[in-house]
Formats: structure tokens, C-alpha cells, sequence
């Protein structure tokens, strides 16, 4: 199994278990997620409780949960939607922290593709969600969330050059 964990702050962000596709000349990964039920599930399997001395106040305590899986199972954060000038403000700030980390061959390519990736970013501003790893490290990546037109279930998107692939 690999893993992919934030370059900058080491959480871990999605697994192989989600499939990604390259947008963006590579500079972006879209991650489709779903949304799934977690906790008790109420299920009939025909018998009266009231028949068999069973009252209402029997059964399960805790509720049933909808959850985005990507969301659950990497413990992402969600943090305050930005507006274009506090974004391009942290876009600035984590091209030049993400950068001292690349090597020469990944840092060129990081820059010639970031520009297209966030132009494309900025263009869906207003329907992106914002999402931290499990750390809420103040410098590590985001995970942008957003629904394409019309789907029930988010789509994910993460900075390539900000993952690191590490196998378990």
C-alpha cells in the first residue's frame, strides 16, 4: 500500500486506495470521494419488539454518521474559506516553503506548472472547501474540496509536488 504524506508537514493526505487522475499539466491531483455511513445502522429483520416484550427505549445509543471518506480516514481538517487576496496570499507562501524542499528537476517543474495550477484554483474559489492535514500544521498543504456540476460527492484536489509517496 503507499501512502501519500505532506511534504511540508508529514500528515498523511490520501493512499493508493483512492485513484487520482493528473490535471493541470500534473501540478494537480483530482480525487474523487463519497460520501459513507458510519455507526449504527438501524436494520429491520422482521421481528415485533413489541410482540417480544421489547420497548422503545431498546437498541443502540449511537447515531449513524454520513462522512466523506478522504475527509475520515486521513482526519482532514477543515478550515475557514479563503477570499482571493488571503489565498493568493498563502499560494506565495507555500510556493516559496514547498520549493526550498524540492529538488532541482521537481522545483523546476513545480514552477512551471504552480501558475496554471492556481489560476485554476482561483477560478473555482467560491465553491472550494479548505481542508488541513490531522497536524493543522500552519505551513503543510491544503486539500481543496469542491462539487463538480451537478455530483452528489466531493471532488478532492492536492498539490502533486506537495506529496510525498511512502509505502507501508
Amino acid at each position: 500500500m503507499l501512502v501519500y504524506q505532506d511534504l511540508l508537514s508529514g500528515d498523511e493526505l490520501l493512499s493508493d486506495s483512492f485513484p487520482y487522475k493528473e490535471i493541470e499539466n500534473g501540478a494537480l491531483w483530482e480525487v474523487e470521494g463519497k460520501w459513507v455511513i458510519q455507526g449504527a445502522i438501524d436494520v429491520d429483520i422482521g421481528a415485533n419488539p413489541s410482540a417480544e416484550g421489547g420497548g422503545e427505549d431498546e437498541g443502540v445509543d449511537d447515531q449513524a454518521v454520513k462522512v466523506v471518506d478522504i475527509v475520515d480516514t486521513f482526519r482532514l481538517q477543515e478550515q475557514p474559506a479563503f477570499d482571493k487576496k488571503a489565498f493568493v496570499t498563502w499560494v506565495k507562501r507555500y510556493i516559496k516553503t514547498l520549493s526550498a524542499k524540492l529538488d532541482g528537476e521537481k522545483q523546476e517543474e513545480f514552477k512551471k506548472t504552480i501558475e496554471g495550477a492556481t489560476k485554476f484554483l482561483l477560478s473555482k474559489l467560491k465553491d472550494l472547501q479548505f481542508f488541513v492535514g490531522e497536524s493543522m500544521h500552519d505551513d503543510g498543504s491544503l486539500v481543496f474540496a469542491y462539487y463538480k456540476d451537478g455530483a452528489t460527492d466531493p471532488t478532492f484536489l492536492y498539490f502533486a509536488h506537495g506529496l510525498k509517496e511512502v509505502k507501508c
